[in-house]
């Protein structure tokens, strides 16, 4: 426990000093790992076996089959992002939504959710729409608060509606079915775009001024408009409807996805040298990324679970008494605590391993508990002081300020945390659609 302790503080500490997270990780688990050999098992050849364990995981995760997932459904979303197709859905949502009061901003969440959908990405889906929608709503003289609130919060619906990489990684992490993990993401993914709505409804009528109504588009213009989303929905379709039906794995299905948004992307015209060689490069840049967090996130696993901590948590817990809501609840006032620090991913690296044997002990279902997870992870996506997607906008649009991004995404972090109470409540809200998969 003492060893753990140690681990933790030494980990923070480096983050703090602004070392990257993946060298943090793995240098304290490589250490911690050695010592705790040398002196808890008294094994002499502790630092070979800690040498060891680095370059095994290294090569593990590397040949990872699941892990093949991630830089296909990248360069899916890459390719879908650079050809422009995300200009197509706010045509169309703004082309039905964009007469009421709000409309724009409630376009810009139908279309973030749509974005999502076959993109992956929150802080990908966050600056792609803040280029198609806040020159239409400053157009319309919307609020900058609205305005920015609106795409901040859109954004996070990337990494729960599928395919999400954070999904991938927590079920790699817990050994789940990540086919039943993005089955799983549909239903409180949608759950998301409506309360999004309705807090754009409920803003509107606090304060008409911050979302004037658009213009109203015909019947022709609406019908013409519905040709921009073709290509995304059929993407989607097959992704998720061949996963759903069991025809492919999600990591065959991500290979379709990749191939789909490909062969559109070229017969639309949209596709060039430069345009596929950026989603490319882009792509591998991010799985690099990404692969080198996930390495230096098991090592770090491999050392705490060494000094044996998960175990001594979940008998603490079941010494305690607590009821396994309690512990849930603790759970989500951590993660809320935890996201005023540090970013998304860094939070289910860090976290995941330490308690998922409890929860799991403690009765409830990991894939429930993976879309609950991520949800709360959401919330810190748009709440200071870190709000990754409030950053992202902020790099976008430079002329609106920090604080009047964060009051904006206040309405949409409340509906947030509806939702997290209704999941938590409601647990078939996330689990009917892996149920009915079986």
């Amino acid at each position: 426990m003492e060893a753990s302790i140690i681990g933790f503080a030494a980990l923070m500490t480096l983050i703090l000093l602004r070392i990257p997270l993946a060298i943090a990780m793995g240098l304290v688990g490589v250490v911690g790992f050695g010592l705790t050999q040398l002196e808890l098992y008294g094994n002499p050849r502790g630092w070979d076996s800690a040498l060891s364990m680095m370059a095994s995981v290294a090569f593990d995760t590397g040949l990872s089959y699941g892990m093949s997932v991630v830089p296909l459904f990248l360069v899916m979303g890459n390719i879908i992002t650079e050809a422009g197709f995300s200009k197509g859905l706010y045509r169309a949502a703004n082309a039905y939504l964009g007469h009421f009061r709000g409309g724009l901003a409630l376009a810009t969440v139908a279309s973030c959710g749509a974005f999502s959908a076959v993109c992956g990405s929150s802080m990908a889906t966050a600056a792609t729409m803040s280029r198609v929608a806040m020159p239409s709503m400053r157009e319309y003289k919307y609020s900058d608060g609205l305005a920015t609130g609106a795409i901040a919060a859109g954004g996070t619906l990337g990494i729960l509606i599928p395919p999400s990489v954070i999904l991938v990684v927590y079920g790699l992490m817990t050994e789940t079915d990540i086919g039943k993990l993005f089955i799983a993401g549909l239903l409180p993914g949608l759950l998301g775009i409506i309360l999004y709505m309705a807090a754009v409804v409920i803003a509107v009528r606090i304060k008409p001024e911050s979302g004037p109504a658009g213009a109203r588009s015909s019947w022709a213009e609406r019908l013409s408009a519905l040709k921009g989303v073709w290509a995304i929905n059929l993407i989607f379709i097959i992704v998720m409807g061949g996963i759903y039906l069991g025809i492919f794995t999600p990591t065959e299905a991500a290979g379709i996805g990749a191939s789909g948004a490909f062969l559109i992307a070229l017969l639309s015209g949209k596709l060039n040298f430069h345009l596929l060689n950026r989603s490319l490069s882009n792509a591998a840049r991010t799985t690099a990324t990404l692969f080198i967090l996930v390495i230096g996130a098991v090592i770090f696993s491999n050392f705490i679970n060494l000094t044996g901590l998960p175990m001594l948590l979940k008998n603490w817990v079941l010494s305690q008494g607590f009821s396994p809501m309690a512990v849930i609840l603790i759970i989500i006032a951590f993660y809320v605590l935890l996201g005023c620090v540090l970013e998304s991913m860094s939070m289910i690296l860090l976290t995941v391993p330490v308690l998922y044997p409890m929860v799991e002990v403690l009765g409830f279902d990991l894939i429930w508990f993976g879309i609950l997870v991520v949800v709360v992870t959401e919330i810190s996506l748009i709440t200071p002081p870190v709000g990754m997607n409030v950053f992202v906008l902020r790099g976008m649009i430079p002329d609106v300020k920090l604080m009047t991004i964060f009051r904006g995404v206040t309405p949409f972090w409340m509906a947030d945390i509806v939702r997290l109470a209704l999941i938590l409540t409601v647990p078939s809200i996330a689990l009917l659609l892996p149920n009915a998969v079986g």
